[in-house]
């Protein structure tokens, strides 16, 4: 709304000028457009579903890029987001390293409880901050209705038991789907491929485990009807 009155301002004054002066007319040389601030986490949470959001965060993790569109994982201290499909060039696209600075417009959705922010653009802010978030530990709050509140964030699951695994499609290559077990209940965990690729240590580390193995997890606390991380690193314990 500031930009929408700032342009329809110095427009009122372009026609003033005009129809006064009788010459050329000229903006004023301190007329400037104003940009909207930067949401807060809370702010975004707030938001309605399917309204425009903006958001200034940090660059943790991204999926390959592919037809100018990439998607991000991304977190500041108060929060964490998924950037779905985000405009980038291929270019732009090799600059989104761990802790890189970015202010996005896009909208906020839902899809099977996962809150992310869709046809999205952004742009880097160079102003020398930069954030790589330490993996939080929320294997206590697996099964509560408290997890849900740290979505998307970089974090650690300790000491769950490997019940199942299976490859999309049925064969190496694709997705890799593991049924973790924790204090007497399942949960769903995925390596996404396009995350991580098929030569990475969690990718080969997870296609050797076996039935009762105990591990220790790391990823990003996606959501698909219910808890489903998207794991980069996963080590065995017992």
């Amino acid at each position: 709304m500031k930009k929408i009155f700032a342009l329809l301002t110095a427009g009122v004054m372009v026609l003033a000028l005009a129809a006064c002066g009788g010459g050329e007319a000229t903006l004023p040389t301190d007329a400037t457009v104003v940009d909207e601030a930067a949401m807060t986490y809370e702010e975004f949470m707030a938001a309605e579903m399917e309204s425009e959001v903006t958001v200034e965060t940090f660059v943790q993790a991204h999926q390959s890029w592919w037809d100018n569109k990439i998607t991000v994982y991304c977190q500041s201290e108060d929060g964490a987001y998924l950037l779905y499909e985000l405009a980038c060039s291929e270019e732009d696209a090799e600059k989104l390293v761990p802790g890189t600075k970015i202010r996005v417009n896009g909208y906020k959705s839902e899809w099977s409880g996962e809150v992310e922010i869709i046809d999205g653009t952004f742009e880097f802010v160079n102003d020398g901050e930069t954030y790589v978030a330490e993996a939080l530990d929320v294997t206590e709050l697996l099964g509560t209705e408290e997890l849900i509140n740290h979505q998307n964030k970089f974090a650690s699951f300790k000491g769950l038991t490997v019940e199942n695994i299976s490859y999309k499609n049925d064969e190496p290559g694709d997705d890799i789907y593991l049924t973790l077990g924790y204090n007497g209940a399942s949960y769903d965990f995925c390596v996404e491929v396009y995350l991580t690729g098929t030569e990475s240590e969690v990718y080969t580390t997870v296609g050797t485990l076996k039935a009762g193995d105990k591990v220790d997890v790391e990823g990003f606390l996606y959501w698909y009807e219910g808890v489903n991380p998207h794991i980069t690193a996963i080590t065995v314990v017992e």
